[in-house]
């Protein structure tokens, strides 16, 4: 029997995987940082633009898996206007999601994610990406204004 909310998951994380968005370097970045998982080897960037107190553009270049790269795209489009602090409440969320303890609504396309939690395995795949996200946050870089 199909699960119809499944099948939209699914095709979310297939989308995303077949036309990335924010998936380019970022000179002008404020803040970045990297990951990889030599298990598989997924590697993944991701770039911040802080301005003002809210991130203003976030990318992410790399190689990886339809789950590692779809979640990087997820990813950067959900931070767009969100200040560093709800940006990693955020990340938190989602990491709570993944971890099988707490199902957001607010993670909005993330939550399509969540269902790696099924398969240990491909769980630092869909996490690589906000894991770098987590020390991007954390860059020592000044923001620019």
């Amino acid at each position: 029997m199909n699960d119809p909310l499944r099948d939209l998951y699914q095709e979310v994380i297939l989308d995303h995987n077949r036309r990335p968005r924010n998936r380019r370097e970022m000179p002008e970045a404020t803040h970045s940082a990297s990951g990889d998982n030599p298990l598989c080897g997924d590697c993944v960037t991701v770039y911040l633009l802080v301005e003002n107190g809210k991130i203003v553009d976030a990318s992410f270049v790399g190689l990886g898996c339809a789950i590692s790269t779809a979640s990087a795209s997820i990813l950067t489009e959900a931070v767009r206007g969100m200040t560093p602090a709800e940006a990693k409440a955020h990340f938190d969320r989602f990491h709570r999601g993944v971890m099988g303890r707490e199902e957001d609504p607010r993670l909005g396309e993330a939550i399509a994610l969540l269902g790696v939690r099924e398969f240990p395995m491909r769980v630092k795949c869909a996490t690589l990406a906000w894991h770098a996200l987590e020390a991007a946050l954390a860059d020592s870089q000044k923001e620019k204004s």
